[in-house]
């Protein structure tokens, strides 16, 4: 028997949440971001500031030029991420396969259910509307490339000024029929390259990648040619991943204006290191890799890595890799735009140290009384002394 896979998709999510908590910007033009004189960006936008030509990822500053009277308003992403739980438990309370790959998207495995598809999907979205005033897209299909496929294009055939509350349902044995006439670049794996790569050939739609030799496509795009074959078909045999592996845990910040200062610099990336120890031990994680990455004001962007012996979730340990690694690369007084520091190669931190050891042992100690004072009181009650 055929899957059954429902993909859903909060409709404008952080603005809709904004909407929830200040009603009087329902109808209005806004975008949920940052500062236009601080590069700030376009998280979010209301349908009403779309209608303007603003855009998520867009520059503030051009937004504002699109749309004078955009109303500005900063992310709160701890209270997003409060409604994103509340609406994931909401899905749970249907079935335990799901697969929630965003703040605001989910895939659900509802194959065993015994209501209809189309009943689940409007009883979800019912929910979600009423009890937490939250508008959602949903898409069903036999796999999950079709079904969030699906949610796109209900989404781009709503009709009205406001959120579409897409519905479509792929039946199973006509997910080639139902790709074929949709844009290339709506398929998994086709970016700006791929697609322009496709046009030269006179592909422009899924239909054509599925009507094109394997074989040719996988001589001129390697595997990705395989993918692009079997997906252009409808076939995605991928199943929903219950719970997903932490790779890494990173920190970064673009400055408002470029710094130059060395002192600057160096406390933010003290501060990032700090913050991603704190992540790695609340999560019970240490890795051996740290990674420094840097933005210059022309917006060349390097990145640098070491290796450590052993996974560290120590705040010296990382600040100093982090600061060694920012020596190598960056020259004094070397204007900055963009900072960041992560940890991969993660796993389980070592517990066990040897009885000489007792430097680290009152280190960690010390450590965990001061998250413990943080969490309490703030991250500004108490700091640990600048490492050099």
């Amino acid at each position: 028997m055929p899957r059954v896979i429902l993909h859903l998709d909060l409709d404008a999510f952080f603005c809709a949440v904004e909407e929830t908590h200040n009603p009087s910007l329902r109808g209005k033009p806004f975008a949920v971001g940052g500062k236009p004189d601080e590069r700030g960006v376009v998280a979010s936008c209301s349908y009403a500031a779309r209608r303007r030509g603003v855009r998520s990822a867009m520059p503030m500053s051009r937004a504002l030029r699109l749309c004078p009277n955009l109303i500005i308003v900063p992310a709160r992403h701890r209270l997003y991420s409060e409604v994103s739980k509340q609406v994931m438990e909401n899905l749970r309370n249907l079935t335990p396969l799901l697969e929630q790959i965003s703040i605001d998207e989910a895939f659900l495995d509802i194959s065993d259910t015994r209501e209809p598809p189309a009943r689940i999907a409007l009883d979800l979205q019912t929910a979600i509307k009423n009890e937490l005033h939250l508008p959602s897209s949903i898409g069903i299909a036999s796999n999950k490339l079709v079904a969030k496929i699906a949610t796109e294009v209900g989404k781009k055939s709503a009709k009205g000024d406001g959120p579409p509350f897409g519905l479509t349902i792929v039946p199973a044995g006509q997910e080639a029929a139902f790709l074929a006439p949709l844009p290339a670049n709506m398929l998994w794996g086709v970016g700006p390259k791929t697609e322009a790569r496709l046009a030269e050939l006179n592909i422009h739609t899924i239909g054509d990648i599925a009507n094109w030799p394997e074989s040719d496509l996988i001589r001129r795009f390697g595997e990705n040619g395989r993918d692009l074959a079997r997906h252009a078909k409808g076939q995605d045999e991928r199943p929903i991943v219950l719970e997903r592996e932490t790779k890494s845990i990173s920190q970064e910040i673009t400055y408002s204006v470029d710094v130059r200062e060395d002192k600057v610099i160096e406390k933010t990336l003290r501060e990032l290191s700090g913050e991603v120890a704190r992540s790695l031990r609340k999560n019970d994680l240490a890795g051996k890799t740290v990674k420094l990455k840097i933005r210059w004001p022309d917006f060349t962007t390097l990145t640098r890595q070491t290796t450590l012996s052993q996974p560290t979730d120590n705040d010296e340990e990382i600040i100093r890799t982090a600061l060694k690694l920012l020596r190598e690369v960056r020259k004094p007084n070397q204007a900055v735009r963009l900072i960041g520091v992560g940890v991969s190669s993660l796993g389980a931190p070592i517990r066990q140290l040897p009885l000489w050891d007792a430097g680290n042992e009152k280190s960690r100690k010390l450590q965990e009384v001061v998250d413990e004072l943080q969490d309490k009181f703030g991250k500004q009650v108490i700091k640990r002394g600048d490492v050099v």
